[in-house]
């Protein structure tokens, strides 16, 4: 069930991208230049289609100098409805490893979450806005390293541009639909972590005796500040401040990186990374990491 979840899912991102590819000549015909086609990668819900691989690194907390290393496969998939509305869709599709922080190092695929944002078709004054559902499968290969849970909420980003400058802020919420499982049996009383890394909502509870996990109740907030050089560069800086109710407990990592556009055996990329310090983190949560991402980038035909 939970493998053909995640491949169904896996399956609808590719085939998005290839329908949005079909309808792309090239980069060079795109009505955007190269420096507003790097400007809108910096925008959530951009009517540009975009497969990121974020390769994120994270360390500390555990049970003693914890490792946790994340693939992060992130489709962004515009469909036009009309003259004046857009539909994106952005789905994260997890791929984890962490070491130290279950009895013993756990891999596999973690829940996928994946957000709808209807969105007016063009900008008002240079600001963008949109809205809509988000959902959490549980999707996990490994019980470790899932929620175990459904969830649904709503999500939502409103951001402005002037000149080379894009800044906004995106936020969501999350609540359980369901039951919640317990623990995988055999585990051991476990330090209050995410499940799978930095950005999965679901905590572990720690009361003695009781392996029920927490139940997903969790905001996420994302303000961010990007600013993009004729050259294609874009440095930015960022946040994603979650917070559990659950556990009432929040984790709040720092992120200032930069991108850059390029053209590569004729497919164009967006390659570039980041640091990240946890400026607030559950007991046992990871101090500091890094990651380094390449994107795929789509732009349409005129």
């Amino acid at each position: 069930m939970r493998f053909a979840l995640a491949l169904g899912l896996t399956l609808y991102c590719l085939l998005g991208t290839a329908h949005a590819q079909d309808r792309t000549d090239s980069h060079l015909e795109s009505d955007l230049s190269d420096t507003a086609l790097a400007q809108e990668l910096a925008n959530p819900i951009a009517n540009l289609t975009s497969v990121p691989f974020q390769n994120n690194f994270d360390f500390g907390g555990g049970r003693g100098n914890a490792f946790r290393y994340t693939l992060n496969v992130q489709p962004v998939i515009p469909f036009t409805l009309n003259d004046d509305w857009n539909l994106i869709t952005r789905t994260i599709v997890p791929f984890a490893h962490v070491e130290r922080v279950f009895p013993q190092p756990e891999t596999g695929i973690s829940d996928i979450v994946q957000s709808f944002f209807l969105s007016p078709a063009r900008p008002v004054n240079g600001i963008t806005w949109g809205a809509g559902p988000i959902f959490l499968y549980p999707s996990a290969s490994n019980d470790f390293i899932g929620s175990g849970q459904w969830g649904a909420g709503p999500t939502g980003v409103v951001l402005k541009q002037s000149g080379g400058w894009l800044y906004g802020i995106l936020a969501n919420h999350l609540w359980a639909v369901g039951g919640v499982p317990h623990l995988p049996s055999g585990t051991l009383p476990l330090l209050e972590v995410p499940n799978s890394g930095i950005a999965d909502p679901g905590f572990v509870k720690t009361t003695p005796g009781n392996r029920r996990r927490e139940r997903v109740n969790a905001t996420l907030i994302q303000p961010f500040l990007t600013y993009t050089f004729p050259t294609q560069t874009t440095p930015f800086l960022s946040t994603e401040t979650i917070y559990d109710w659950s556990s009432r407990q929040s984790i709040v990592p720092i992120s200032v990186g930069v991108n850059q556009l390029v053209f590569i055996g004729g497919q164009l990329l967006q390659v570039g990374g980041l640091m990240r310090y946890f400026a607030e983190t559950p007991r046992g949560g990871p101090n500091w990491g890094f990651q380094f991402r390449v994107t795929l980038v789509f732009p349409h035909g005129s």
